[in-house]
């Protein structure tokens, strides 16, 4: 006889292999990032995008000023410029190469999405030759001012200076990438990120927007609220109002339909999760046998927390049981990962042990909230709205 596992692998590897079809299917996103030496271009990249990426990513030389750095599973492409100084011929030398970057690119059918032109904000100058490249780049591309290390009132005063020059730019942001300590007993923490991060949503092409979401770790919040919007919207496409019962005995029916929606929210958030991560994951869920979500086997480890559902044997499972157990599972599933995107920007890591905790008790608190669970009411808020204007 074949031993059961504690926990059914074969939805590991499902899950596993869904998110990495979802990633596959997001078209990549490019910006060019430039910057003089010592601007601050690293930190910035590290704090934006999520695998440290200058300390990680495949760094590849493709001209003697420009790098290309990519890494697997991360569906962008970064264009670091190197050596840019103040110095006419270096900077005509850099325009020709990102020139020739952007004629491959365009062989290739791929294009330059964005560019961020950072310069350090106490500097609080601008030269004229650094005015003709970027208003030379803002014609290919469009251009983001990055300030970097912007403390206090004059790199504000220095964010209006270059505002009213009227450079062809879509924005000037200033930023404070890391928490800065100014004396033992003062720092200025990070700021403007998720700025830049909007911003940069407001420039680039729909069509990579997915890309650039799943590379961003600035901000966790719009993965969380987009995450959070999808799942409902799956929800209630599949768990509507009037879903068809299913028999108890055919409920693990439903279970690829949720590896589906971890899989998606999963490439929303784009964390690394380790095979032993998942694991845990799907063991907090799926209790002892951990072989379905729903099923048989989960009769006194779920669907007993749901307040006032009483016995199913025999029986069948409602739409709105079913939805119950998939928004706990979704809404769950998305504070979980939150907190191990959190721990991701410090470089810290969690043990798979404590995200299991986490999980567990994530999804046992939501189901028994039940029906008073506030995600559940706005997906059934969201039902009765549809149904009333089909109606209509």
């Amino acid at each position: 006889m074949k031993k059961t596992s504690a926990v059914d692998l074969s939805l590991i590897e499902e899950l596993t292999q869904q998110t990495q079809d979802e990633i596959k299917k997001m078209k990549p996103i490019h910006i060019l990032v430039v910057g003089k030496t010592g601007v601050g271009k690293s930190t910035l990249i590290n704090r934006v995008f999520r695998e440290r990426l200058v300390e990680t990513g495949i760094g590849e030389p493709i001209t003697k000023h420009l790098r290309q750095i990519t890494k697997d599973n991360l569906p962008l492409v970064l264009y670091d410029t190197r050596g840019l100084e103040l110095d006419a011929a270096i900077q005509d030398q850099v325009a020709r190469e990102i020139n020739e970057c952007l004629d491959q690119l365009e062989a290739e059918g791929e294009t330059m999405h964005c560019a961020y032109y950072c310069i350090n904000a106490s500097s609080s100058r601008i030269e004229p030759m650094e005015k003709d490249f970027i208003q030379g780049l803002a014609e290919k591309m469009p251009v983001i001012l990055v300030l970097t290390q912007a403390i206090g009132q004059p790199a504000q005063d220095f964010k209006k200076y270059l505002e009213n020059l009227n450079l062809k730019v879509q924005a000037v942001v200033p930023i404070m990438a890391k928490d800065y300590p100014v004396s033992p007993d003062y720092t200025v923490e990070a700021y403007g990120l998720d700025h830049l991060i909007e911003q940069t949503l407001a420039v680039i092409p729909h069509d990579v927007q997915d890309a650039f979401n799943n590379a961003q770790q600035g901000d966790l919040d719009r993965k969380a609220r987009l995450a959070r919007r999808w799942a409902r919207r799956y929800i209630i496409s599949t768990f509507g109002v009037g879903f068809t019962p299913i028999p108890f005995a055919d409920a693990a029916l439903i279970v690829p339909l949720q590896i589906s929606m971890l899989a998606h929210i999963t490439a929303i958030f784009g964390v690394s999760l380790e095979h032993q991560t998942l694991v845990g994951l799907i063991g907090a869920v799926g209790g002892t046998t951990g072989a379905t979500f729903l099923g048989r086997t989960l009769v006194g480890n779920i669907f007993k927390l749901i307040p006032g559902l009483g016995s199913l044997a025999g029986g069948a499972i409602s739409g709105a049981t079913a939805s119950i157990v998939t928004t706990a599972l979704a809404m769950s599933y998305i504070s979980v990962l939150r907190v191990i995107a959190e721990h991701d920007v410090r470089n810290e890591k969690l043990s798979a042990k404590s995200i299991r905790k986490l999980m567990q008790s994530e999804f046992r608190a939501r189901l028994r909230r039940g029906k008073k669970d506030p995600d559940y009411q706005a997906i059934r808020n969201e039902q009765e709205k549809e149904k009333k204007e089909r109606k209509d």
